[in-house]
């Protein structure tokens, strides 16, 4: 009993030294990655720096990378491995989420190294970057328009991309952005009673977005908004309109006869062709 306690307790020894020394050497690697890296920041030597670089950018700490890249940039441009440190440049943007920066890199290398193998990776991740930038929809949408020109370009630039679908339902999210954002807007004009307003934006939502999955919503709201425009009306304009409403609201019912909205447009129809038959005596 006595030997093997002893036994144990050299082998827990050892576990222990074992682990000291296992985290001795991690220390060790890794304050002489910092030691490296703290040097090349401060070397002259563009080789050694760009060894670093590399060395960086393959252990996935691309910050670091980036503040040596930065350095190469001007150094590099036009030598042989100027392609391959401005492919990792863009890249290393791109993984820690600077995607304005990412794009601008990307675009920049597919102008510089056109016959590129990766040019169509570095198109595709440049317009996919700008996509990233889009915001919700209730925001400004600038940056979702730029997107989607950025895409489109890509999509007819390289159509038989291995990229495309991606591309593709990168577009399909963006225009989702823009088509929320144009019903919204829409919307908002009949929420302030702006009813001339409203019955413009729907037209042209209606019109920009004829395979939304609001058009029902969008046919009813400008039938809403043709309504209550002709029952407030002055007598001289309120016949033209409760004509357009009528025309509103036979779109709604052609689109959809069992709306969701039925039971309400119905009872609106009903005022209209009572108010109707006021101008035929």
């Amino acid at each position: 009993v006595i030997l093997l306690w002893h036994n144990c307790l050299r082998n827990h020894n050892k576990s222990k030294k074992m682990k000291k020394i296992v985290s001795l050497l991690i220390i060790v690697v890794l304050f002489c990655s910092c030691s490296e890296y703290q040097k090349a920041l401060k070397n002259d030597d563009v080789a050694a720096k760009f060894e670093v670089a590399t060395k960086m950018y393959d252990a996935g700490k691309y910050s670091k990378a980036i503040r040596l890249f930065e350095q190469l940039a001007s150094s590099y441009r036009g030598k042989p491995q100027a392609e391959k440190l401005f492919y990792m440049f863009s890249q290393s943007y791109y993984k820690t989420k600077q995607y304005y920066l990412a794009g601008y890199q990307f675009e920049s290398f597919v102008s510089g190294y056109p016959r590129s193998e990766k040019v169509q990776e570095a198109a595709f991740l440049g317009a996919y970057s700008y996509s990233k930038l889009a915001p919700a929809y209730s925001l400004d949408q600038t940056d979702t328009v730029k997107a989607l020109e950025k895409l489109q370009t890509f999509i007819e630039s390289y159509p038989n991309s291995e990229y495309i679908a991606q591309a593709n339902e990168a577009v399909k999210v963006l225009n989702g952005k823009l088509e929320k954002k144009a019903y919204e807007n829409a919307k908002g004009y009949n929420t302030i009673s702006d009813y001339k307003s409203a019955l413009i934006a729907f037209d042209n939502f209606i019109a920009d977005f004829p395979g939304t999955p609001l058009k029902e919503d969008a046919l009813f709201y400008k039938y809403d908004s043709a309504y209550k425009l002709a029952i407030n009306s002055i007598p001289s304009k309120m016949e033209e309109r409760l004509n357009v409403a009528k025309v509103a609201y036979g779109n709604l019912i052609k689109f959809n006869g069992a709306t969701k909205y039925k039971k309400e447009a119905d009872e609106m129809n009903a005022r209209v062709e009572t108010d109707l038959q006021k101008f035929t005596k």
